[in-house]
């Protein structure tokens, strides 16, 4: 699998273009552009503002469809959910065109609902490829996302990193930090094993 990572610096989102689908949309269209004619679905991982910041540009710029989990919808309209006055913004003010949910397929990849960072947090899995594209749900370097926004849940994040331990994963390619194309798994069980410990 052909993933290329674009990358704007922080505190905007990792984002990454596999295939025709870009998987979230915080980076600088400039960075995207080079792939415009390629591009036709954008699939974002939850509605946190770093996550969405250019998705109107982006989607123009690409003609491409805008998706996202049906209970994360909401943040594309409502600043409360994005999170985006915290960024001296506001929500960019559309409709997606697929409302995600749980089992549904993208491309090569099965839609998994990971809620706990966001009630509508997501992961695209490709089990052929043994790769997980894990917006905040948990990091390659073997944490988890932060649960202590509006609509967050330990417990509910507890779970989601229990389905996703038992996934066979290679590449982990996160919303945040460097993406791995090894040990994967071994990084969500790390993730696993200190929500278990109790930290955070």
């Amino acid at each position: 699998m052909q993933v290329e990572w674009l990358y704007s610096g922080d505190p905007w989102a990792n984002a990454y273009v596999v295939g025709d689908i870009l998987v979230d949309a915080g980076v600088l269209p400039m960075a995207v552009a080079p792939h415009k004619e390629t591009i036709k679905t954008i699939v974002l991982t939850h509605c946190h503002f770093d996550h969405i910041a250019r998705i109107k540009e982006i989607a123009h710029m690409c003609k491409a469809q805008i998706a996202i989990h049906k209970a994360d919808a909401i943040g594309l309209v409502n600043d409360a959910h994005s999170l985006a006055m915290q960024f001296g913004a506001r929500s960019p003010g559309i409709v997606p065109d697929i409302q995600l949910k749980d089992g549904d397929t993208i491309g090569n990849f099965v839609v998994l609902h990971t809620p706990g960072h966001t009630p509508g947090c997501i992961c695209l899995y490709s089990e052929t490829d043994r790769a997980l594209f894990s917006g905040d749900t948990v990091f390659a370097d073997g944490y988890f996302g932060r649960y202590d926004f509006p609509g967050g849940s330990r417990a509910e994040l507890a779970r989601s990193l229990e389905r996703l331990a038992q996934l066979d994963v290679d590449g982990l390619f996160a919303g945040h930090g460097e993406p791995t194309e090894e040990n994967g798994s071994r990084a969500i069980a790390a993730a696993l094993g200190l929500m278990k410990s109790g930290y955070g």
